[in-house]
């Protein structure tokens, strides 16, 4: 089963007060970058792989989509989302991405947000991906970046002239991470840029869009904090289509 750290009561507490926990899309610097990779949402029936507190599910609602189905393995998460979602056309599952089994050409997106990261079995849940779109239908999704969850050792260190270097260590290894974030042991899956674009191309996706996140200038201005995200990129942010037949 999908490790489930939400629902462990030290992790959830701390998730809960991060900014983009508190304050939603808005406070996710990714967000503007991930959001221009989406098609026109208006009338389309879109599937949430990993949607928290459902922060997602209603922004797609807000730009046209019919449907939304947002799943998560954490009940933690999903009593979040469903005490603040009221709209009907908007529905939550608990199901394990590891293992779960998609309704066949249901959907016309598939959006997923730092969660991809977190699975092992990932080549049999992007199979169900590709089944379950309609021909010419979209994945978009984010993950941490292989340059971030590559060290055996996660952190910076201070070279000589006082910089802040990041180590890449072992980027080629690919398999599981155990890093303290909110928790400990939390373990995330490391894998290359390539393992992820080659497994969409095996499947047969058109890969059209790949981006190294990191902020703009305008972003830091307004934020300075987020400057240290300039020195490796944080996220990998995805748009793919399926084939039209």
């Amino acid at each position: 089963m999908t490790q489930n750290i939400y629902d462990q009561p030290a992790f959830f507490e701390g998730y809960s007060r991060l900014p983009r926990s508190v304050e939603g899309l808005a406070a996710a610097p990714e967000w503007p970058a991930l959001k221009a990779l989406l098609p026109d949402l208006a009338g389309c029936k879109v599937l949430d792989l990993g949607c928290g507190f459902g922060w997602f599910c209603r922004a797609a609602r807000a730009m046209g989509a019919a449907e939304v189905h947002g799943v998560d393995v954490s009940e933690n998460m999903l009593a979040r989302a469903r005490d603040v979602t009221t709209d009907e056309a908007i529905s939550y599952a608990r199901e394990d991405l590891e293992q779960i089994t998609l309704p066949p050409a249901a959907f016309d997106l598939v959006y997923s947000s730092l969660t991809l990261h977190y699975l092992e079995k990932l080549e049999r849940l992007m199979a169900e991906v590709s089944r379950s779109l309609v021909p010419g239908g979209r994945l978009v999704f984010s993950a941490e970046h292989p340059i971030y969850t590559a060290p055996s050792a996660p952190g910076w260190t201070v070279d000589a002239a006082g910089r802040k270097v990041w180590p890449v260590d072992g980027y080629l290894a690919e398999g599981p991470r155990t890093t303290d974030w909110l928790a400990r042991g939390v373990i995330k899956q490391h894998r290359t840029i390539g393992t992820y674009l080659n497994l969409l191309i095996g499947l047969g996706f058109t890969v059209t869009h790949v981006e190294e996140w990191g902020p703009t200038a305008g972003q830091i201005a307004a934020q300075p904090a987020l400057a240290v995200e300039r020195e490796r990129p944080a996220f990998l942010l995805v748009a793919a289509q399926k084939g039209a037949g």
